[in-house]
C-alpha cells in the first residue's frame, strides 16, 4: 500500500517507516527536520530509511500549507499517518509560538490539503497529556480531556477537535491515537531515558523531578509500531466513536502497566551498570503526575497489547545509544 507520514525523521516515524518499507509498503516522508534537538540523528534516521526503494521524502514544515499540498497530491497515498509535531512538555513554556505553529496549524494544514485529496484513512497522533492530572485510571478514551496542563497537551487537544469537525463535515475517515510516554533504540534525546543514559555513563547527575513521586505508562517503540500497522487497515464507519455518527475514533496505545520514576531509574541503573548522581527538583509546571492507558479498545480493534518489559525495551535503548555514540 501507498502510505505517507509525517515527521519520518522523528522517532516513532522512523521506527514505523522502516517496518512498513520493510513488509513491502511505500512510504512517503515529510519532515522539517527542525532544530529542537539534534538534526544530525534526524538526518541519519532518513538516511537509513534511504537504503528502501520505495522511500521518498520531502523537507518541509507543514506551515507551508502549498508545498504540504502538493506532497498530499502527488504520493496520492491510501493511508496517512500524522505523526510530525513540535513535542515537549516543558520546553512549551519557553517557546510557544512553535507549538501553536505545528500542533494546531500544521495539522490544520494537513487536513485542508486532505479535505482536496482524500485518503482512505487518517491517522493522527495525540498524546496521554491530554488527560492532564485526571485521577480517574486508568485513562480510557471517553472521559474528559479538557483540562489540559501545558500548552504542548492543548495543542495536541486542538488538533484531536479540529480533526473532529473535518471527519464530520467532510466524511474523512479519521483515528487519533493517543500515545504513552513512547521510548526505545533512536529514542529523542529530551526524554528522560536518554538523558538517565546518557548523564549516567558520563558520571553527570540526573534531575529528579516532584521528588521521584511520578508514574509512567512506558510503551516500548516496536509496540506502538505493531499497534499503528494493525490499526491502519480499520477504517473506522460511521459512528465508530458511540457520542457521534461520524467515520472517527479514539484509540490509547500504552502498555497499561504504569511504572513509578524510582523503578524506572533503579532499571536504567542496572542496566548501564552504574548507579546515578541525583539532582532532586520540584515538579515541573505542566507536568502530569501519572499515566496509566486502558488499552481495551486497543485490544478489541486489533487482538494486541503492548507487552514489551520495561527492562528489555531499556536493554534495547542502551545497547543502541552505546553503539551509536560509541559510548
Amino acid at each position: 500500500m501507498r502510505y505517507l507520514i509525517s515527521g519520518t525523521a522523528g522517532f516513532i516515524g522512523y521506527h514505523l517507516a522502516k517496518r512498513l518499507l520493510s513488509d513491502g509498503h511505500s512510504v512517503h516522508g515529510v519532515d522539517g527536520i527542525t532544530p529542537y534537538y539534534d538534526q544530525d540523528l534526524k538526518r541519519a534516521r532518513h538516511a537509513a530509511l534511504a537504503r528502501f526503494r520505495t522511500f521518498a521524502a520531502t523537507e518541509t514544515m507543514l506551515a507551508d500549507a502549498a508545498r504540504l499540498a502538493e506532497c498530499v497530491r502527488t504520493a496520492n497515498a491510501e493511508i496517512v499517518i500524522h505523526l510530525a509535531a513540535q513535542p515537549g512538555v516543558r520546553y512549551s513554556q519557553e517557546n510557544p509560538h512553535s507549538y501553536v505553529e505545528s500542533n494546531i496549524g500544521g495539522t490544520f494544514n494537513l487536513l485542508e490539503a486532505l479535505r482536496v485529496h482524500p485518503c482512505r484513512h487518517l491517522i493522527v497522533a495525540s498524546t496521554s497529556s491530554v488527560y492532564g492530572a485526571s485521577t480517574s485510571q486508568p485513562f480510557v478514551e471517553e472521559q474528559a480531556t479538557d483540562r489540559p496542563l501545558s500548552l504542548y497537551a492543548a495543542t495536541k487537544k486542538s488538533g484531536e477537535a479540529i480533526a473532529f469537525n473535518y471527519t464530520h463535515i467532510n466524511n474523512l475517515p479519521i483515528t487519533v491515537v493517543r500515545f504513552f510516554t513512547v521510548y526505545g533504540p533512536w529514542g529523542r534525546p529530551d526524554m528522560a531515558l536518554f538523558k538517565f543514559t546518557r548523564n549516567i555513563l558520563a558520571g553527570a547527575p540526573i534531575d529528579v523531578y516532584g521528588a521521584g513521586k511520578m508514574t509512567r505508562d512506558f510503551t516500548f517503540v516496536a509496540d506502538v509500531v505493531e499497534a499503528l500497522c494493525r490499526l491502519a487497515p480499520l477504517v473506522p464507519s460511521a459512528g465508530a466513536d458511540t457520542s457521534s455518527d461520524a467515520p472517527y475514533r479514539i484509540v490509547n496505545i500504552g502498555s497499561s502497566n504504569p511504572i513509578g520514576l524510582e523503578d524506572f531509574i533503579a532499571i536504567v541503573e542496572e542496566v548501564v551498570g552504574l548507579k546515578a548522581i541525583r539532582r532532586d527538583l520540584p515538579m515541573q509546571p505542566g507536568d502530569v503526575p501519572a499515566t496509566w492507558a486502558s488499552t481495551a479498545r486497543l485490544e478489541q480493534l486489533t487482538g494486541f497489547r503492548p507487552a514489551t518489559p520495561l527492562a528489555q525495551g531499556v536493554r534495547e535503548f542502551v545497547a543502541w545509544y552505546r553503539d551509536y555514540y560509541k559510548a
